[in-house]
């Protein structure tokens, strides 16, 4: 099967208006030593991805409305055919932007939603008036029938507004909602006491699948949460029904868990090429190479796609082919990415030999 990124992030600036707690890239006001490409650069790089596949380009940030040139960067994606999104915290959305969002042919925005109220919103994204930036928003957008999804991320000290959150969501007529567990890399690294036990992530999941099955409006997935997949077989066999297709319908380029460095990547600010957006490790940099060359080229890649490498309970798991474990968090627990995903509470009880690709 030709792999191939379907999704790419475009990290076009580290620069922030907010401090959220869980940032992946630990982004904030002034950034040392990462200044943001030139709107140039960003063409050369659109230019790059655009002659080797045709993939989502989400330009995301740090907070891509601090850049004054993103309209400019997101109207020379679409023009070489590429479905530009943009990921904001919606703090910056007026209806000036939301007219500019439509000049430049941004097909969808997302934002981000990590509570019912200000304030657990406020308190997880470190800013007071976060909540109502991102509210205000959602009604921009809707008002302006720009087409928008909601990412929510949650640790212990916001996981019981889960269900609230969800609602939420749906009232403020987002396409879909997605569900983050947070994975310890960035400023997130300091969360490491913080993150939902491997029990309460087994519940959630639960609670996620029975919301789920009676959703019929709004598309919903767990993301990075690659077990969510064998619940849904175990579920499928337990009732004696056929596969839920439910994960595949909401995710239809995905046909398993974790797809890192599959169909998906991240360009950061230096041109580094990430696996995912909560992998810090670079599979190469497209200063250097081509996006061809490293998506077929790297050892890195060629470590993660191969199942059979996978170490501890991954590596005996017979969901593995669908799941895979997280990769990221595996790295950032264990300093190892074939090492097990030890949030994930499944014990395996007959070990399973994979073959590796050759």
């Amino acid at each position: 099967m030709e792999l191939k990124p379907k999704w790419i992030a475009l990290e076009v600036t580290r620069k922030c208006n907010l401090r959220c707690i869980h940032c992946r890239s630990g982004s904030e006001a002034e950034v040392e030593g990462h200044p943001d490409f030139s709107t140039k650069e960003a063409f050369r790089i659109i230019d790059d991805v655009a002659s080797y596949t045709k993939p989502v380009v989400v330009l995301s940030g740090g907070e891509p409305m601090l850049r004054k040139d993103i309209f400019d960067i997101a109207g020379y994606g679409a023009e070489k055919d590429l479905r530009m999104a943009l990921a904001t915290n919606g703090v910056f959305v007026t209806e000036d932007t939301c007219e500019k969002i439509k000049e430049s042919d941004i097909k969808i925005v997302s934002l981000s939603l990590d509570g019912s109220t200000a304030e657990v919103h406020d308190d997880f994204r470190r800013q007071e008036g976060a909540f109502a930036g991102t509210i205000n928003a959602a009604q921009l957008l809707k008002r302006h029938n720009i087409e928008f999804v909601i990412n929510s991320s949650f640790t212990k000290r916001n996981q019981e507004a889960i269900p609230a959150t969800y609602r939420l969501a749906k009232e403020l007529g987002a396409t879909a909602w997605y569900m983050f567990m947070v994975i310890p890399t960035g400023r997130g690294e300091e969360l490491m006491g913080e993150l939902i036990s491997s029990d309460d992530y087994e519940d959630i999941l639960e609670w996620h699948y029975e919301m789920e099955k009676d959703e019929d409006d709004l598309l919903v997935r767990p993301a990075c949460a690659p077990h969510y997949f064998r619940i849904i077989l175990e579920k499928a066999k337990a009732s004696g029904s056929k596969l839920d297709k439910r994960p595949f319908k909401f995710a239809p380029s995905s046909s398993k868990g974790c797809v890192v460095g599959q169909v998906i990547c991240v360009v950061d600010v230096d041109g580094n090429v990430l696996p995912c957006s909560y992998f810090p490790k670079a599979a190469g940099n497209l200063r250097e190479q081509s996006l061809k060359d490293i998506w077929e080229g790297s050892e890195l890649l060629e470590e993660l796609r191969d199942i059979g490498r996978y170490k501890g309970k991954c590596g005996k798991c017979k969901y593995v082919t669908i799941c895979g474990g997280c990769r990221a968090r595996a790295y950032s627990i264990h300093g190892d990415y074939l090492r097990e995903d030890s949030f994930c509470g499944y014990i395996p009880s007959t070990p399973v030999h994979v073959r590796r690709c050759s």
